[in-house]
Formats: C-alpha cells, structure tokens, sequence
C-alpha cells in the first residue's frame, strides 16, 4: 500500500466509543508508517495509528490524538514490531465512559494486550477524532506517512469497544493467532467491513460505508492472513545497500559490486515442492543470478554472491549453473524481459531452471529421484531460502505466487493444481507456492 491510501468522509457518531481491527505485513521498516488516521486537521485536531521511525523508537506502535492542538491521548508500545514475514493481527479499542483510565484505551496485538512505554490516557467522556469527519487507511489525514505494506479484513465498530477474542483465536495445535473471517459484531451507524476479499473497498458489514482509493494504487495480493507467502528479506544484512519494494519483492541495486537477497520461508528436507518465477526488469551488466541458499551463508551476515558460496546454486545471466563460485554449462542466457522459473524438489533434493516456461537442459522436474536435466542435487540436511546475486543494473521482480511482478500483473496465468498462488507458467504437477498452505500442502 506505499503510496495508497483509502478515504471516506462520514457524519459524526459515536466518539467516545469504537474499535479498529485490521491485519497488517510490514514490508518497509524503521520509517513512519500509518495504518490510519482521522478527523479535521493534521496539526490541530487529529487521531492516527502509527509506526515509528523516530531515533530510540523505531517500529514502534505509537497513537496520537489531538483536540485543539492538545494532546488528548497518547502512547508508545514496549515492543517493537520487525517482523516482516508474517501478519499482525491489531486491534485499537476505545471507551472513554469508563471511570478507570487504563480501561479507555486499549491496543491489542496477536490477541495478547499491549503495555505502553509511555501513555497519556484520555479524559473520562473525552471526544476522540475518530468517528468525525474524515476517515483515512494507509495515511494520516494530512496525506502523510503512508503505510508500506499490506493490509487486509480492516473493521471499524462504532459504538462498541471489542477485545481481540472477537475478531481472532489461537489455534489449538499451532498455538498461533488466527483469524475470525467472519466476526459477530454490531457495527454501529458508521461502522464498515472492507478488505475483506483482496482489495475491495465495498463494504461488508451491510452499512454501504463504501470506501474510495484516494491516492496510489492498491493492488490485490493472495498474500493475507491465512496463507503467508515468502518475500525478500529486509533484515539481512545487506538489505540496506539494495532497494526493496512492492511488498518486498522487487530488488533494485546501482552498486558495481556483488549483493545476495533472500526470501523469508525456508525448505528443509522432505517437505514437499515449490516452485516460483523471477522477471529480470533490467540487467545491463548480465550480472544477476537466481537460485536457492542454505540459511548458513556465512551466518546470513555476509556482503558477495550467494553462488560463490558452497551452500549456493544459481542460474546465471550468462547461462551457466553456478555453485560454490564454479560456472558449468547449462542452459540459455538470461536477458532483460526474461521469466526464471524455480522449481524446488525437497522430496528428491533437486533444482531445475526454466527460461520463458521451457525448462533449462531439457528439465523435467516431474521426474523425482532421476532428476531429469536437473541442474543440482541439494545437499541433504540444510534449509535453503530463495536467493538473488545483484550488481549494478540489476532490476528484478519475483512472483512467489501473488500473481504480480512488481506492480505488473502476469499476462496470462499458467495451470497450477494446488491452487496455491497465481503464476505466469504452469506450475509443475505435485508442485505449489512457497507459502505457509503450500508447506503443508
């Protein structure tokens, strides 16, 4: 949602009383990122929800609300929130009827409360900003500090104050946070229901509280809280020196010297499967590679190529199989426009390349223990991680499965028997996308 922002403009209800409940992923970190905002004025009167990215306070939950230019509420969380690999479940409750401060103003995170850093908590019968006037998601009212990420089933409750038990649970055998898709809840005059399915902004609660894109384009992703699909990763440790975007999964570097990215779910032995495609935007220099990585390379904190390190295996620009920082032949060279398709069997520790959907040394990835024109056989007992050798022009999109190569839709979308993600080329058969339904597929 970088540079998006949805808006609707409502007649004042309820202002002591509501509840926001959204799932959020972070892609961009240590920067301000508004999940939403509300009321007149950005300056003088004013409620937003907000990551931080103030010195000593990055990713931070931080809530401001200001009547008349004075703060009427406010908090900081303890935690900070880094994870960009999986989904927040948040919930903003508030009840300012309450004679106890600490019960007017509650965050919930992943089902568990919140404790503040620091906190101003809000006068008894204080009017808030919420429910008055504007409404923003992904921005504050003034248009700034955009959300960089994806969001989904965002609702807001006038006139209750919900807990988190409302709109999730925890599962009895993962002991993860899950979402409730269809929560009973009374949504009052101007509560709405929107995101529910991809990026609609219809609302489902039955209210008609449609919202509109007012800024930015917002695009769907099969990414969402109930099948989490890999990304690159933004914590490594040379995330800094490249451009991620896209939700993370587009890669941008200008430096003439070697970087590798890394996705964030990892394939051990015998888990199944996977398969998913890159699009090289721009390689000016022919530099890039593509491939897998084990998780050791070396301890995830080292600058270089991933192919020149033992535990590597890539498909290079120039064509060639690379491992351990040795080239052999292989297959077509790699060019501007070009589709890499991985194709990832842990069952049987083999790799295969496809060019365009034609799979690279006459592949067959179907063929199991034979490995048919299979590049490599893994080594057994590692977890391997997608991976990308960058240097300078190289500009490159990957498509773990949302259907997208950047901001670009595929063109035309291949067979794929899971039904797990969305592909330009057909999937393989007993394959599926490197996501959290596809590991236990």
């Amino acid at each position: 949602m970088a540079s998006t922002r949805l808006e609707k403009t409502f007649t004042a209800s309820n202002r002591k009383t509501f509840t926001i409940s959204t799932w959020i992923k972070r892609s961009g970190l240590t920067a301000n990122n508004s999940i939403y905002g509300a009321g007149t004025n950005d300056s003088t009167d004013r409620d937003y929800l907000s990551f931080l990215a103030d010195s000593g306070e990055e990713d931070k939950l931080y809530f401001n609300a200001k009547v008349s230019s004075s703060v009427v509420a406010q908090f900081y969380t303890n935690r900070r929130f880094r994870d960009t690999s999986g989904w927040y479940h948040i919930v903003l409750a508030f009840d300012t009827t309450q004679a106890t401060d600490t019960n007017r103003m509650k965050l919930y995170v992943n089902g568990e409360q919140q404790t503040f850093q620091s906190q101003t908590y809000p006068s008894q019968n204080q009017d808030m900003n919420t429910n008055n006037t504007v409404h923003k998601i992904g921005s504050t009212i003034g248009n700034n500090y955009y959300f960089d990420g994806s969001m989904s089933h965002f609702h807001f409750i006038d006139g209750t104050a919900y807990t988190a038990s409302t709109f999730g649970s925890t599962d009895s055998v993962t002991g993860e946070w899950k979402i409730n898709t269809s929560p009973s809840v009374t949504y009052g005059t101007n509560g709405f229901f929107i995101l529910k399915d991809g990026n609609s902004v219809t609302d489902q609660s039955g209210n008609s509280n449609n919202f509109t894109v007012g800024g930015g384009t917002l695009t769907n992703t099969e990414d969402c809280p109930s099948d989490v699909f890999s990304t690159l990763n933004p914590l490594y440790y040379a995330a800094s020196q490249y451009t991620l975007s896209q939700g993370n999964n587009s890669i941008v570097y200008a430096t003439d010297s070697s970087r590798s990215a890394f996705g964030t779910i990892g394939m051990t032995d015998n888990l199944g499967k996977f398969y998913w495609e890159v699009k090289i935007v721009s390689d000016s220099n022919n530099k890039g590679a593509y491939g897998i990585c084990d998780d050791l390379y070396p301890d995830l904190n080292a600058t270089g190529a991933f192919i020149d390190y033992a535990g590597g295996y890539g498909y290079f620009a120039n064509g060639q199989s690379y491992n351990g920082g040795t080239g052999a032949s292989f297959g077509n060279a790699i060019t501007t426009g070009d589709i890499v398709g991985v194709a990832l069997d842990m069952d049987n520790l083999k790799l295969y390349f496809s060019k365009n959907g034609t799979w690279q040394n006459s592949g067959d990835p179907t063929s199991g223990s034979t490995g048919t024109g299979a590049a490599y056989t893994v080594a057994s007992g590692k977890t391997y991680l997608p991976a990308i050798r960058v240097r300078n022009g190289t500009n490159c999109a990957f498509n773990f499965g949302n259907g997208y190569f950047g901001s670009t839709a595929i063109s035309s979308e291949g067979t794929n028997a899971s039904n797990i993600g969305k592909f330009e080329y057909d999937v393989p058969t007993g394959y599926t996308a490197l996501s959290t339904k596809g590991l236990n597929e």
